[in-house]
């Protein structure tokens, strides 16, 4: 059995982290695959992930992921781009000793920490994206520079949707659409879609300008029937507390119920008492699991498009799009939704089953085919591994 090591520049707990946790436990589970994971800095997610009894590790160096970020001067993205190179070479030992076929890098700077490292460990290096990799997210150079990356280094691509997919340089090599699963577990019950003026509305997510709280707030400011109540799920990363107050401004200057919860470890609480969920991102979406987690928990959704949300509901069947950063839009799909608790019940009802179509047992299926497959070329090709790499079975 081929044996996958997973590599994280962060253990902190947001979307991309939180879909690896999901994904390698059930690896784990299905015992197709042997995994294990490492972290570059200690945080919630390292002790998360031993909890679901994964083999884990924290391999510590001078890199802070906070310091390179994309508006970094020069200077200061240099001087990161050069640790993560060193952490990398320390990371190619940590794979052999753990006996890894082959390497999953779950970032940019993952990726370029595993291209150091799969080197080392002479086993292949796969990039799985969970952005797009676009200037509109990343920057034009900064976007270059990670498809270049990508085409250099890594030996196939896991992608989060076909709308990451096409952002991608992949040529010939092998890449896999892997859906961030849900664990859907069993459908607990929750209340009925309340009256309009009793209407509850959320959002979950990161409190960052892209994600569009803002034109959610002025959005629910024109609506016909104001939401009895509105929760803004989430934190915030990055220095993003600026915005948190500028939203708490608004949503006061707006007149709204809204509460900020903050981080919340499982919103699914939140959600089964949620009406509408609504995803208002500005710029595509790479995916939207929390579009499926809310269609799970048995919400009426509204999403944003361009980007994964399209892939996920067919409008008018189980939930509603609009497009990304059109407040009218958004208020009409609110004002639909809020007047409407027999829709909403019908949207919620077809959603439901929708997400079953996002259960992490299939996407880990098809993962551990994917990478099993590179680890067998790879073998075949008879690339040596480094001697430092621990026989396994």
């Amino acid at each position: 059995m081929s044996r996958a090591l997973f590599l994280a520049h962060t253990a902190a707990p947001s979307g991309a982290e939180l879909a690896t946790l999901r994904l390698v436990s059930a690896l784990r589970d299905q015992g197709r695959l042997g995994v294990a994971m490492v972290y570059t800095e200690d945080g919630p997610m390292v002790e998360r992930m031993r909890a679901r009894g994964v083999e884990t590790r924290v391999l510590r160096g001078r890199f802070d992921s906070r310091a390179m970020t994309i508006d970094s001067g020069p200077l200061r993205l240099v001087t990161g781009f050069l640790r993560l190179l060193r952490l990398g070479w320390s990371l190619g030992a940590t794979a052999g000793e753990l006996g890894a076929d082959v390497l999953v890098a779950e970032s940019s700077k993952a990726l370029v920490m595993g291209a150091v490292a799969a080197r080392r460990a002479r086993v292949p290096l796969v990039w799985q994206v969970h952005d797009r990799i676009s200037a509109d997210y990343f920057g034009r150079l900064p976007t270059l520079v990670l498809q270049l990356l990508g085409r250099l280094f890594s030996r196939g691509y896991l992608a989060n949707s076909r709308t990451t997919l096409r952002t991608l340089p992949i040529g010939r090599r092998p890449a896999l659409v892997a859906y961030p699963g849900v664990e859907l577990g069993t459908d607990l019950p929750r209340p009925d879609q309340r009256p309009p003026a009793d209407t509850v509305v959320a959002v979950v997510g990161r409190l960052s300008p892209w994600k569009g709280q803002d034109v959610l707030l002025r959005a629910l400011a024109a609506t016909k029937t104001r939401p009895r109540q509105v929760f803004l799920i989430g934190g915030t990363f990055f220095d993003e507390e600026p915005y948190r107050a500028e939203l708490e401004r608004l949503a006061e200057e707006l007149g709204l119920p809204v509460t900020f919860t903050g981080h919340v470890d499982d919103p699914a609480e939140y959600l089964r008492d949620t009406d509408i969920l609504v995803h208002s991102s500005v710029l595509p979406e790479p995916f939207g699991q929390v579009v499926v987690e809310g269609m799970h928990a048995g919400c009426a959704v509204i999403a944003s498009v361009p980007g994964g949300p399209a892939e996920i509901i067919e409008p008018g069947v189980d939930g509603l799009l609009v497009d990304g950063g059109d407040e009218h839009q958004l208020t009409g799909a609110l004002d639909t939704l809020i007047g409407d608790p027999a829709l909403r019940s019908r949207l919620a009802m077809a959603a439901r089953l929708r997400a079953k179509d996002f259960d992490i047992t299939e996407t880990a299926r098809t993962v551990a085919a994917f990478l099993d497959d590179i680890a067998q070329r790879n073998d075949a090709a008879g690339t040596p591994h480094s001697p430092e790499r621990a026989p396994h079975g």
